[in-house]
């Protein structure tokens, strides 16, 4: 286990709230980057931060192309960094996809991505993780509440909430197809699930997550206090947010199908250590080791 002060208690016997020892955005006051001060300050308050068009349809085009590929590659479905979904047993993600796709590899050094994730986190950043998602039509599962930051902590043994996520969506975002659901300013304090948790818990928990979820009570309080706002766009739009956002998405039981890319920057300043509530490491393609900078 890590000897680093645990400043974000959880998996233990109750849970516990514990408000949010750290900045949302780490770059000092009038640092220069692609987020202006109304739209950094708006980040600060809510935890998420929306694009309305940062890819162009083009590019769109060529990530989606990618995107089937992979999930119709063989070799790709049977690699264990492929998670495929527990009904249908259709592919439901695709992890490090960053590392088996130079495509998307080209789309992590992207300025418009890079140069935000710089801004909100105030120093060089490593990709901790990075994946496709695939919610097709007519059934696919939803991801229920939760923090990813408290998996990170707990799992993958990152110290502070220094982190910050991007989804990219390929296809449109309707208000019917799953979209991802955001508590407003949920960010600012830091819900500590009960639990222990498993050994090799990531192999059910990327298929139906149980350790670190949230009580019903938690989540009533949390709706209650911050509301929930739905995320729909145009594809080629994303949303940024803070890795301690409570967070969520609902079955897609449309004909639209809902598919994105998801990579999430982490500072170089807060590289992994042990895991602070779980009995080992994640898998490197689940919470990365390689803490070398992104350029």
């Amino acid at each position: 286990m890590s000897t680093i002060t645990d400043l974000y208690p959880t998996r233990g016997a109750a849970e516990v709230i514990t408000p949010r020892q750290d900045p949302v955005v780490w770059s000092a006051p009038g640092t220069p980057g692609p987020i202006d001060p109304a739209e950094l300050a708006g980040f600060d308050r809510d935890g998420f931060l929306t694009v309305d068009q940062l890819l162009t349809p083009d590019e769109v085009a060529v990530y989606r192309a990618e995107l089937d590929r992979l999930v119709s590659d063989p070799a790709v479905r049977a690699d264990e960094r492929s998670i495929v979904e527990p009904k249908s047993q259709d592919v439901r993600s695709v992890f490090e996809v960053h590392r088996i796709s130079e495509v998307f590899a080209g789309l992590v050094r992207d300025p418009r991505l890079l140069d935000r994730a710089r801004q909100i986190l105030g120093s060089e950043v490593y990709v901790h993780q990075s994946r496709i998602n695939v919610k097709p039509g007519f059934g696919a599962s939803g991801f229920y509440w939760h923090s990813d930051f408290e998996t990170w902590h707990a799992e993958d043994g990152l110290p502070r909430m220094r982190t910050v996520s991007v989804s990219v969506a390929l296809t449109e975002n309707h208000d019917t197809n799953g979209g991802l659901m955001i508590m407003p300013g949920s960010h600012r304090s830091f819900l500590g699930c009960a639990g222990e948790t498993p050994r090799d818990n990531y192999k059910r928990s990327l298929k139906m997550q149980e350790a670190g979820t949230p009580s019903d009570k938690a989540l009533t309080d949390l709706a209650d206090r911050h509301g929930i706002r739905l995320f729909t766009g145009k594809a080629g739009s994303a949303t940024w947010f803070d890795c301690n956002c409570m967070h969520g998405s609902g079955d897609n039981i449309t004909p639209f199908p809902r598919s994105n890319v998801f990579i999430v920057f982490n500072s170089v300043e807060n590289t992994a250590v042990e895991p602070f509530a779980a009995p080992t490491r994640r898998p490197d393609f689940i919470g990365a080791r390689d803490f070398t900078p992104v350029s």
